[in-house]
C-alpha cells in the first residue's frame, strides 16, 4: 500500500499521537499542518522557501487544477510534484467542498454533481470516478474520496441522505481507484453535527478500510465549541492505527485541540489569507500590521520567532510595504505565518513526546490570549 501509518508514542497527559506517515515521496512526522497551495502553488512562496521552514507535505485543489490548467496538461508534464518542482509528498482534496460550495451554480444527482465554472460560467460534471480519474493524473501521494459536505446549519434527514450518498460514493471512488501502490485513498466521514449519523458513516467507510480517514463537514461555520464535541464522538470511532485528518482547520487553538482529540493532520488557507490580509500569528496573539500603532514599531513581529521575517525586518517596515501596496509585504507575513504554525506543531509534537501536551496547551493559550 502507498501510505502507511506508524504509531510512535500516545501522550500520557493529554492521549495525542505521535507517529509518522510513510508516502512514495517521504515520512511525514504526525501531528502535521500541511500549507495549502490550491492552484499548485503555495501562494506567494516558493517551494525552497517552504523547504527552508521544514513543510513536509502540502495540500493541492482537484477542483482548481481541474479548471486551469487542466489535470491532462499535468499528467503530460510529469504529474503535480515534477511541475511545480514540489518532491515532497502531497495531498489532493476531492474537489467536494469546492463544487459543493458554489450554490446555485451546481447541481447535486446520485451520479454526481453539475456545476458552472466560477471562472467563465462552463458547464463540467464531476462524479466519484472522475474525481479519482483526477487526482490519478495529478499524481498525489493522497487523494480525497468524492463526498457531499453539507452546510452548518442542516436538518438531519438533509444529513442523514447526504452521508449516505457519501458511502455510496466511496465506494464507487474506491472501486475505481487502481493505482493503489503509488497512491493512498482517503475516506471521509461526514454527519454534520449529530452524533448517531457520524456513528453511522464512520461504521459505513471503516466498512470498505481505506489507508486513512477524515473528518469532514467542520469548520463550515459552526461555533468552535460544537466543533470540539463533534470531533470527541468522532476520532475515537478512526481506526488507531491509520492517519485521522482534520480537513479545513489551521488556527492555533484548533490545531492544539484537534491534536489532544486524536487528529494527526490538517491544512487551512488560514494562514496564507490573513497573512496576505496583513495580520501576523504571533507567540503573543494576532498582529494586525496596518495599525497606526506600529508606525514606529522597529521591532520584530514576533521576537520569539526565528523565521525569515523575524530576523530580518521590523514592524514598521511591514506596515510600510503594506501602506505601500508593495507585494513583498504579502510574501514576508505569508512566511512568518507558516513558519509560525509549522514550528508550533514541531513544539507540540515535541510536548507529545516528553508527556506534556497539557500543560504546553495551558503556556500557549495564556500567552496568545485564548481562553482555556
Amino acid at each position: 500500500m502507498a501510505i502507511r501509518y506508524e504509531l510512535i508514542k500516545t501522550c500520557k497527559q493529554s492521549g495525542a499521537r505521535l507517529g509518522k506517515i510513510h508516502t512514495p515521496h517521504g515520512v511525514i512526522e504526525t501531528p502535521i499542518f500541511m500549507p495549502v497551495g490550491t492552484q499548485a502553488t503555495v501562494k506567494a512562496m516558493t517551494p525552497e522557501e517552504l523547504l527552508n521552514m521544514e513543510a513536509q507535505i502540502i495540500l493541492s485543489n482537484t477542483y482548481h487544477l481541474y479548471l486551469r490548467p487542466g489535470h491532462q496538461l499535468i499528467k503530460k508534464a510529469g504529474g503535480l510534484h515534477k511541475f511545480m518542482n514540489w518532491h515532497k509528498p502531497i495531498l489532493t482534496d476531492s474537489g467536494g467542498f469546492q463544487v459543493f460550495s458554489l450554490g446555485d451554480l451546481r447541481k447535486i444527482t446520485e451520479e454526481g454533481v453539475e456545476f458552472r465554472s466560477h471562472l467563465d460560467g462552463s458547464k463540467h460534471f464531476i462524479s466519484p470516478e472522475k474525481a479519482v480519474e483526477i487526482q490519478t493524473a495529478l499524481g498525489s501521494d493522497i487523494m480525497m474520496a468524492f463526498d457531499e459536505c453539507p452546510p452548518y446549519p442542516a436538518d438531519k434527514e438533509y444529513v442523514k441522505k447526504s452521508l449516505e450518498r457519501t458511502t455510496r460514493w466511496a465506494k464507487r471512488c474506491k472501486e475505481a481507484h487502481t493505482n493503489t501502490e503509488n497512491q493512498g485513498l482517503f475516506g471521509i466521514i461526514q454527519g454534520g453535527m449529530f452524533e448517531d449519523l457520524r456513528r453511522q458513516s464512520a461504521e459505513e467507510l471503516l466498512e470498505l478500510d481505506f489507508p486513512g480517514y477524515a473528518v469532514g463537514g467542520l469548520s463550515v461555520g459552526e461555533p468552535k465549541p460544537i466543533m470540539y464535541e463533534v470531533l470527541d464522538y468522532t476520532a475515537p470511532l478512526m481506526p488507531k492505527d491509520k492517519p485521522r485528518y482534520l480537513m479545513g482547520v489551521g488556527s492555533p487553538d484548533a490545531l492544539i485541540e484537534g491534536v489532544i482529540r486524536g487528529i494527526d493532520m490538517f491544512d487551512c488557507v488560514l494562514p496564507t489569507r490573513i497573512g496576505r490580509n496583513g495580520t501576523a500569528m504571533t507567540s503573543r496573539g494576532k498582529v494586525v500590521i496596518k495599525n497606526a500603532s506600529h508606525t514606529e514599531a522597529f521591532e520584530p513581529l514576533d521576537p520569539e520567532c526565528d523565521c525569515y521575517t523575524c530576523k530580518t525586518y521590523s514592524k514598521a517596515y511591514l506596515r510600510h510595504l503594506f501602506k505601500a501596496n508593495e507585494i513583498l509585504g504579502l510574501r514576508l507575513m505569508t512566511t512568518h505565518n507558516l513558519h509560525f504554525l509549522i514550528k508550533m506543531m514541531e513544539e507540540v509534537r515535541q510536548a507529545i513526546r516528553e508527556d506534556r501536551l497539557l500543560d504546553y496547551r495551558k503556556s500557549f493559550f495564556e500567552k496568545y490570549g485564548y481562553d482555556l
